[in-house]
């Protein structure tokens, strides 16, 4: 089966999500096939050039194979049982040649996009960060490697991978993951109501009362803070590479309602997995 039937199959993959996937795959191999060094730094992270990339590698390959219908642990579904995870799968995982991580990479994400056109679109798949439908945990799947490949770009100097459209296609993760990742610390004292707008239409909802977390995929009635933001910089923060003020200061970031001043507080209530 062709990428092109994925793309047009109902109920799977949105459409475009199955390209993105392999573009955002192979733009970060040929990435790595540049790098002048796999043990340069990268910003904002313990991990190495090499290291992010057998990191990608290695979760490339635990999704493949959850894809392809094999149960596999990772983790408890909290993001510091994942990072423990991770920790530990690198130190187990040898690879930190740039070519060789390359090739997984690349192959693995087109390995997911094989297997995830046999599942059936109702399907629910066990992910590190918990159930999942198929279409979902193809849009988990970009949303990693954007994250990470942001990571590389920085570490390279080079322009990153993140645009517009692919942002639209990590929504459904997003909204799915965000109840599942909240501080519990920061959502103690608060109960407000979200509504969030990403530049060119995209919006959704978010609740907090008493410490539970609501998400929606429509935007709340009477909110307290609508949020319009330039969607780069929403997946950015949503991701923990940028902070919220920055984003406001360059104008990325707009707020009104009855409680525009909770706009930079809203990024804190989540946890990065």
């Amino acid at each position: 089966m062709t990428e092109e039937t994925t793309e047009r199959r109902p109920g799977l993959l949105p459409p475009g999500l199955g390209r993105a996937i392999r573009d955002t795959a192979d733009e970060i191999a040929a990435l790595l096939r540049d790098a002048p060094d796999t043990g340069l730094p990268v910003p904002g992270l313990t991990w190495t050039v090499g290291e992010t990339a057998a990191h990608l590698a290695q979760a490339n390959l635990l999704m493949a194979e959850v894809a392809a219908g094999h149960a596999r642990t990772h983790g408890d579904g909290t993001p510091g049982s994942i990072a423990d995870a991770n920790s530990r799968v690198l130190a187990e995982f040898g690879e930190r040649a740039a070519a060789p991580l390359a090739d997984l990479i690349a192959q693995q994400a087109a390995d997911f996009l094989t297997a995830i056109e046999e599942r059936d679109p109702e399907e629910v798949l066990v992910t590190p960060l918990g159930p999942m439908d198929p279409a979902t945990f193809g849009s988990y799947l970009l949303t990693h490697m954007l994250g990470h490949g942001y990571d590389l770009a920085r570490a390279l100097r080079t322009p990153h991978m993140i645009d517009r459209t692919r942002v639209e296609l990590t929504l459904p993760f997003m909204l799915t993951a965000m109840p599942r990742v909240v501080d519990r610390g920061a959502v103690a004292d608060l109960s407000a109501r979200f509504t969030v707008r990403l530049w060119g239409g995209a919006r959704f909802g978010v609740t907090v009362v008493d410490g539970a977390v609501t998400v929606s995929a429509r935007p709340v009635d009477r909110p307290d803070c609508t949020i319009f933001t330039e969607p780069v910089a929403f997946l950015l923060m949503g991701l923990g590479r940028r902070g919220p003020w920055g984003a406001v200061a360059r104008g990325r970031v707009l707020s009104w309602g009855r409680k525009p001043w909770l706009a930079p507080r809203f990024p804190t209530l989540f946890v990065a997995p």
